[in-house]
C-alpha cells in the first residue's frame, strides 16, 4: 500500500492486490464507506461502471499495460473510491501506469496540488486512457508494417499475422468500448464529490476515449482491407500460374497428340543402336523434372 498526500486535506491511497479482504474491510470502517463497496471492488470481472453511494463514488475501469518483453497486453481491474478528502485506488497487481501522476505530486505541481480528489481522479483516468492510445499505437505500427510486407511479399504467414492482430484488436475493443460508456456516464453524473471545474476535464476525457475507440475501429477496417488485398493478390498470383500452365499445355498437347498417333516407330532412329540411349533418356527426363520444380520454386508457386 502506498499513500501520497498532495494537499493538506487530500490524500491518495493506493493498494496493490485485492486478496487481503481484512485490510479492505478495515479501510471501509476507517473511512465510513458503504458496506456494498467491498464486494463491488472485489468483482474484478465486472464491466467498467460508476456507482453512487451516500458518502463516496465508486469508479471502475480496465487498465491496459504493454509488456515490453514479449509485446503482450496485460489487463487488470482498477477501482477508484472517491470521497471529499480521500481517493482510494485498488489494483489487482503491483505496478501501474501512474508514475507521471506521482511525480507531479512529488514536485508539487500547481494544478495537482490545488485540485481536490475529483481532479486527482481525472488525472488517474487520463493516464489510463492515454495508455489505451499508446497500446493501440504500438499495435497500429505493426499493422501498418504488415501492410507494406503484404504488398511486397505476401505468404502463408501473412494470413496468420492478420488473424493474430485482429484477435488483439478485438481484445482491446472489448475493454475500451465499456470504458468509453463509463466515462461518458461519469461526465453526466451529478455527484457531490465532483466540482463543476472538474467536469470540464471529464469532457476532455470523452474526446480522448472516443479517439481510442475510433482508432480501434479504424485499424479494424485496415485489417479487413489487408485481408481482401491478401486474397486478391493470391488470386492474381494463381491466375498467373494458370496462365503459364495453360500456354505450356497448349504448346505440348499437339506435340503429344502427334506422338501418340505416329509414335516413334520409324525405320531409322539413330538412338536405337546406341546401348546407353535408355539411360540417357532417363537422365534427360529427371533433369527436365528437376528444372521445372526449380523454376516453380523460383516463381514461388509452391
Amino acid at each position: 500500500m502506498s499513500q501520497l498526500q498532495h494537499k493538506d486535506t487530500v490524500s491518495w491511497i493506493n493498494l496493490d492486490g485485492l486478496h487481503n479482504t481484512s485490510i479492505m474491510q478495515e479501510i471501509t470502517t476507517t473511512f465510513n464507506l458503504d458496506t456494498l463497496v467491498v464486494p463491488e471492488v472485489l468483482n474484478t470481472d465486472a464491466r467498467p461502471r460508476v456507482i453512487e453511494y451516500d458518502n463516496c463514488t465508486l469508479i471502475t475501469i480496465k487498465m491496459l499495460m504493454l509488456n515490453e518483453s514479449d509485446g503482450t497486453t496485460v489487463i487488470e481491474n482498477l477501482s477508484l473510491i472517491l470521497t471529499k478528502t480521500v481517493l482510494i485506488s485498488f489494483q489487482e497487481q503491483k505496478g501501474d501506469v501512474f508514475e507521471p501522476v506521482r511525480e507531479r505530486i512529488r514536485k508539487q505541481k500547481k494544478r495537482i496540488r490545488t485540485g481536490g480528489t475529483d481532479y486527482l481522479t481525472f488525472a488517474l483516468l487520463d493516464i489510463v486512457v492515454d495508455n489505451y492510445l499508446y497500446v493501440i499505437s504500438v499495435l497500429g505500427d505493426k499493422i501498418e508494417t504488415l501492410e507494406e510486407n503484404l504488398l511486397l511479399n505476401p505468404n502463408e504467414n501473412t494470413i496468420t499475422e492478420i488473424n493474430n492482430y485482429k484477435r488483439e484488436l478485438n481484445f482491446l475493443r472489448k475493454n475500451i468500448k465499456p470504458a468509453k460508456e463509463m466515462i461518458f456516464s461519469l461526465a453526466k453524473t451529478d455527484s457531490d464529490f465532483i466540482t463543476e471545474n472538474t467536469y470540464i476535464h471529464f469532457k476532455e476525457l470523452e474526446d480522448n476515449i472516443s479517439q481510442a475507440n475510433d482508432a480501434t475501429d479504424s485499424y479494424r477496417e485496415i485489417l479487413s482491407d489487408q485481408l481482401n488485398i491478401y486474397h486478391t493478390t493470391i488470386t492474381s498470383k494463381l491466375n498467373d500460374i494458370m496462365k503459364f500452365l495453360t500456354v505450356f499445355s497448349v504448346i505440348f498437347i499437339p506435340l503429344t497428340f502427334i506422338a501418340g498417333i505416329y509414335g516413334t516407330n520409324f525405320q531409322y532412329i539413330p538412338e536405337l543402336s546406341y546401348k546407353y540411349s535408355y539411360f540417357i533418356m532417363w537422365f534427360i527426363m529427371i533433369i527436365v523434372a528437376i528444372g521445372m520444380l526449380l523454376f516453380f520454386k523460383k516463381k514461388k508457386w509452391f
